[in-house]
């Protein structure tokens, strides 16, 4: 292999893995979020700070030259999964 791409696919590799520990790591912090909302009767999703997150978030990936859909695409799925466990956490 080309020695160019092998040091490329390196940072690839490298950035995938702090990408899957700061997703880790949020999910560790949602997961108290959701803990403090069931114990205090708060609803598991927030409409409001989904949007306003959504719309931080498309100027921040606008800045950094990112497609701003695909952005918001990659947060909604985050959203979900976290609005998700914080249904489960109110149901036990």
């Amino acid at each position: 292999m080309d020695e160019t791409l092998k040091r490329y696919r390196e940072s690839i590799d490298n950035i995938d893995a702090a990408l899957v520990f700061m997703l880790a790591e949020r999910f560790k912090i949602t997961q108290a979020v959701g803990e403090y909302k069931a114990t205090h009767d708060l609803p598991p999703a927030d409409p409001g700070r989904e949007e306003r997150q959504i719309a931080r978030l498309r100027q921040l990936a606008t800045d950094a030259n990112l497609d701003p859909d695909f952005t918001e695409k990659f947060l909604r799925f985050i959203i979900d999964e976290v609005i998700r466990h914080h249904e489960r956490l109110r149901e036990r």
